[in-house]
């Protein structure tokens, strides 16, 4: 089960999830089968996890790092609708937040 912010509670649904991965990663280079690999990976730890139920932020953070990895734009759009900006100062935040990644890493 997975429990919404809201509270409530639901089946998990791996098209849900998929059809988010697809629309965050439109136009982007980014192969089926590595969505499907997110994919396939939450599902594989909401069914191995102990807890019978999941919260949406903790799988929401789960495909944002995966995303982060993968594609930065990605990334973003899917930050942008799982966090709910709600002015440009917390889009500009988080750009900020990943472009310092990208320096860390960079310097590595």
């Amino acid at each position: 089960m997975v429990v919404k912010k809201d509270g409530r509670r639901e089946n998990f649904d791996r098209k849900k999830l998929r059809a988010g991965l697809v629309k965050a990663c439109e136009k982007r280079p980014v192969a089926p089968a590595q969505l499907d690999a997110i994919v396939d990976e939450i599902e594989t730890l909401l069914h191995d996890t102990e807890e019978r139920e999941m919260a949406t932020n903790d799988i929401g953070a789960r495909v944002m790092d995966h995303l982060r990895e993968l594609d930065k734009v990605a990334y973003v759009r899917f930050a942008s609708v799982y966090r709910k900006f709600e002015d440009v100062d917390e889009f500009l935040r988080e750009l900020k937040n990943l472009l310092g990644r990208a320096d860390v890493k960079a310097t590595q």
